[in-house]
């Protein structure tokens, strides 16, 4: 028999989570896994020895602000490089279709924190008019949700109340048209506009609506309008009442998230949630401005913190928030104070941390972007990151945001860090486990049926790593460092890097949800 490509002697994980580490070689042809065993007789033009490295399925980040880099720029392949295949795209409910151009432009503004720079057309009426414009233009695929903000936005507009009996019928057909292409989830932004303005009666209408497409619900939940135990309970409730899985986007486990998952195993709700275990966020200034003063579209929020008022109340809830102005400046409109804390920035400036916020805000358009450190304590910060690290109900995914001058280091290396670090270095997780979380966890979980594992007839999306060399190397204070330690990399049978170095294939596909 002749393979394409043969992968020879690699220490296989396979994904599934519970066999161990084997020997085999595995066979490509095409976009799939051919054959797996001993393949040394086996022609080929192209035989790739592996012996002492591991060899896995591709990891599937979940939670990824890459929709956009994956067309080109610096980070294209900065995912890749840490052996990302798969992409999900609209996290937070962000998307920019199908809307008409004023409201796709409106919406691309109060994203652009989480996107940088880029030019789109942005007058994608249909779902498949958006996703087009990846074909053939990727190095890694991507897998639709349904944007929630976009959905709201082209229903309602900005406006900060629930919906009208027509406005949910709208909201539905929008739904569907996205879940006929191949959209695994609807996805939501609860702390973002406009999604944040939804009542519980919309969230569990349209998870009634997911659900009858066998899709699931994830959320960015309330956490600043409800706290965060009432936002983990409302999802609760929403799995409950729409009898739909459930997903929480990037938490840890901490005292009180342990007290609620204690009543999700003891109830036996279906949910899952996701970590890139760093001890900091990223995200935009004005998400901590008081709520009433984040709704409406970006230009008429702007108009509103001009009154005086406004910001006196602001800077009440900045300083409290801001705390000594660790945060770190990663993109503004202008380019300014770029890798700077936020307290640097103020002294600069002759402010308060609170006042420089607020100005900074209004300065910038509100497109800015910031690392947020938890309040923690470091060595707190480290007991909850060990014990998130193998929770069963835990999967990994980056939250990664690409295209900006200072990235989270987690854009860079969340994948290859967990490896290192709570794989290799404190063993807190098994190879076998590790690899689960990365790769066969999320695929099962968000229904993407032909990824994530290393079988015969699967898609030929598969990883080749050193374990005792693989790691991070990006830093809060110099983030944009590529990962050591990953090899080789193959999405749908075509290699994106080889021994450590990017190949320039584009071999990703738009993914959709077989039903």
């Amino acid at each position: 028999m002749r393979f394409d490509t043969i992968i020879a002697g690699g220490n296989i994980v396979d994904g599934t989570g519970g066999r161990e580490p084997f020997v085999a070689d595995i066979g490509i042809q095409a976009d799939r896994i051919a054959a797996i065993g001993d393949l040394e007789k086996a022609e080929t033009s192209n035989r790739i020895s592996v012996a002492g490295q591991v060899v896995c399925p591709g990891f599937v980040d979940v939670h990824v602000h890459s929709e956009i880099s994956l067309l080109g720029g610096r980070d294209q392949f900065a995912a890749v490089r840490q052996g990302v295949t798969t992409h999900l795209a609209a996290p937070d409910g962000f998307g920019w279709a199908p809307l008409p151009p004023v409201q796709a432009r409106e919406l691309w503004h109060y994203t652009r924190f989480a996107y940088g720079d880029a030019e789109l057309p942005l007058d994608w009426q249909t779902p498949d008019a958006y996703l087009s414009i990846f074909d053939g233009c990727i190095p890694a695929n991507l897998y639709p949700q349904v944007p929630h903000c976009a959905v709201r936005i082209g229903a309602m507009g900005w406006d900060p109340r629930p919906a009208t009996s027509d406005e949910l019928k709208a909201m539905e057909r929008t739904t569907r048209e996205w879940l006929e292409a191949g959209a695994c989830c609807l996805c939501l932004g609860l702390d973002y506009q406009p999604s944040a303005n939804a009542d519980l009666h919309e969230l569990v209408y349209l998870s009634k609506v997911a659900a009858s497409y066998d899709a699931i619900y994830a959320a960015h939940i309330r956490y600043r309008i409800l706290g965060r135990k009432q936002a983990w309970e409302e999802t609760i409730e929403i799995a409950q009442r729409a009898e739909i899985p459930v997903h929480i986007s990037h938490e840890r486990v901490d005292d009180e998230a342990a007290a609620v998952l204690e009543r999700v195993d003891r109830e036996q709700i279906d949910l899952t949630f996701e970590s890139y275990l760093y001890p900091a966020g990223m995200t935009h200034l004005a998400m901590l401005l008081p709520m009433e003063y984040q709704t409406g579209a970006p230009d008429e929020m702007l108009a509103e913190l001009e009154a005086p008022e406004v910001r006196e109340k602001s800077l009440v809830e900045l300083r409290e928030a801001l705390r000594d102005g660790s945060q770190i400046v990663g993109y503004n409109r202008s380019g300014r104070f770029i890798g700077m804390t936020l307290a640097e920035a103020a002294e600069s400036e002759g402010k308060s941390c609170e006042e420089f916020a607020f100005d900074f805000i209004c300065e910038e358009a509100a497109i800015e972007t910031f690392v947020m450190p938890w309040a923690t304590p470091p060595e707190e910060n480290e007991r909850i990151l060990n014990q998130t690290a193998n929770h069963p109900r835990m999967m990994i995914a980056s939250d990664g945001v690409y295209n900006i001058p200072h990235p989270h280091p987690r854009s860079y290396g969340c994948f290859v860090q967990y490896l290192g670090k709570f794989v290799r270095e404190r063993q807190l997780v098994s190879l076998k486990e590790a690899i689960y979380k990365m790769s066969g966890f999320p695929a099962e979980r968000f229904r993407l049926h032909d990824r994530g594992r290393i079988r015969q007839g699967l898609a030929a999306d598969i990883v080749v790593f050193d374990p005792n060399t693989v790691a991070d190397r990006s830093t809060w204070f110099d983030p944009v460092q590529s990962p050591v330690g990953v090899n080789w990399v193959f999405v749908n049978g075509v290699s994106v890097v080889e021994e450590g170095n990017v190949t320039g294939q584009l071999p990703g596909k738009v993914l959709r949800q077989q039903r």
